[in-house]
């Protein structure tokens, strides 16, 4: 494993973190199939003994599910990890919708359940998990910095959040992390939410590596998502990369990457990993797995170092991608 400083603070992370949506899933059944919670911490403890420090979950995977399978995972674990979660997102069973609130009350209340489902006495980073319409910055940040006076949490940032958006919090206060989608269909940030977050000493966690399975290498042209499964609609945080159009455009495009990822005795996902801890602005790639077979296979992405000739054939392949263009920041539909 490699590591890396992240930002300006003294957490040095995994350049890949553990991802739990996927263990975790979402209120839906069926966005990510039924998972083996024993397997998922076998996954976990196997993970740690790779090298892997951070791991990332939030209450709205499964509705804390997803912590209190890390909880219960790293039970005599917790010093040698890095946990990540996040506030200011709910599931409202009654009326049967998400819920955003970032204000100083829900971000305490959500951090005290968190607490209670990882069964720990803190956390090493805390995001707000989506931009809040509604949000006050001074409110959220006036939880934030009660939070770390009490000890409770180590190092707080946000997720999903436009690069002014970022700016209106820190006028309220101090940021240290950033968590945003990047792989190589969606390469929006680099241009400029990237660049500035390093700018600011952020550090940056980016999420997708696999494109949400496109770079699996598990999916054909004939593949087929259920109605329930958040990738039926074919957006993807903004970009039309599932659509009918172009689904089988992009396929044809990951099997190309497959093919030169098979010369180089690598798999896809691998190739999908490296070319994202390929940008040293990246703290930590987030890779979402649910078995050991899983992260054995991720982790080895770690000794693939990509040469300026793989980067241009992997540009070049990327010439035939079809949706790369949508909205200029991320649209959180269903995270």
């Amino acid at each position: 494993m490699k590591y890396r400083t992240f930002g300006n603070t003294d957490l040095t992370v995994s350049v890949i973190g553990f991802g739990l949506w996927p263990i975790g899933g979402t209120i839906r059944a069926g966005d990510y199939g039924v998972v083996d919670q024993s397997e998922a911490i076998r996954a976990i403890h196997r993970a740690m003994e790779l090298g892997i420090t951070l791991f990332d979950t939030a209450p709205a995977y499964g509705d804390g599910h997803g912590e209190e399978v890390l909880g219960e995972a790293l039970v005599g674990r917790r010093e040698a990890s890095i946990v990540t979660t996040k506030c200011a997102v709910r599931w409202d069973h009654a009326t049967k919708a998400w819920i955003t609130d970032s204000s100083k009350e829900s971000i305490l209340a959500s951090v005290e359940q968190s607490l209670s489902r990882l069964r720990t006495d803190y956390l090493d980073i805390l995001l707000i998990h989506v931009p809040d319409p509604n949000a006050v910055p001074a409110d959220a940040m006036a939880g934030f910095e009660s939070l770390q006076r009490s000890g409770k949490v180590r190092v707080v940032g946000v997720s999903n959040f436009t690069l002014d958006q970022i700016r209106e919090y820190r006028k309220c206060g101090t940021l240290h992390a950033h968590q945003v989608g990047y792989n190589i269909f969606d390469r929006r940030i680099e241009s400029e939410l990237l660049p500035q977050c390093v700018e600011m000493g952020l550090g940056v966690m980016t999420y997708g590596a696999l494109c949400h399975g496109l770079l699996s290498g598990a999916w054909t042209a004939e593949t087929q998502f259920p109605e329930e499964d958040w990738r039926s609609k074919g957006d993807v945080f903004g970009l039309p990369l599932l659509t009918q159009e172009n689904f089988a455009k992009n396929i044809r495009v990951t099997e190309q990457l497959r093919e030169f990822a098979d010369e180089t005795d690598h798999t896809l996902a691998q190739l999908a990993l490296a070319w994202v801890l390929q940008n040293q602005k990246v703290s930590v790639a987030l890779a979402g797995m649910r078995s050991v077979a899983e992260v054995e296979e991720n982790v080895k992405a770690v000794e693939w170092q990509l040469s300026s000739a793989d980067m241009t054939r992997i540009s070049g392949i990327m010439q035939d991608a079809a949706g790369t263009r949508g909205s200029t920041h991320y649209v959180v539909n269903a995270r």
